[in-house]
């Protein structure tokens, strides 16, 4: 892929370029990608978001290369992937969005063990992984609240 789609592709379409709050206007474009599987089942799912994981990975490394910086806050395709886990074990409704939406946005900001140790990581892994347990945290308080 060339720079210009990389960046494009890593900067959420561009909305990690705001100039207050990017991980937040991130995780709003993930809410908008989250309505495009609103007619699947969690079954059906799963498999696109490990593949939307896998792509978020490469794209961040490379927009890491390009920015030659760590963890750049323009690159936002981190917190897009965080909340399409933690939609994964709920319906997708206005509520569950909402709920979601909060939670993940504290556990990205908070970083609660092991999240804040995991970007020590090399390269994209570095960048999406603590998005990634920010969302399994946020998914595993979705899920249960589910049952009570």
């Amino acid at each position: 892929m060339n720079e210009k789609l990389i960046t494009f592709l890593a900067t959420g379409f561009g909305a990690g370029l705001a100039p207050f709050a990017p991980g937040t206007a991130g995780t709003l474009v993930g809410v908008l990608i989250c309505l495009l599987f609103l007619p699947f089942p969690w079954v059906m799912r799963f498999p696109a978001v490990l593949a939307l994981l896998a792509f978020s990975v490469y794209v961040a490394g490379q927009a890491e290369n390009i920015y030659q910086k760590k963890d750049d806050q323009r690159i936002i395709i981190d917190e897009i992937i965080g909340f399409q886990i933690t939609m994964l074990p709920v319906e997708i409704n206005i509520l569950n969005i909402c709920t979601g939406f909060v939670l993940f946005r504290i556990f990205d900001i908070l970083k609660p063990f092991p999240i804040r140790n995991i970007q020590r990581l090399p390269g994209g892994w570095g960048i999406v992984a603590d998005d990634v347990i920010a969302g399994i945290y946020a998914g595993v308080i979705m899920w249960t609240i589910k049952f009570f």
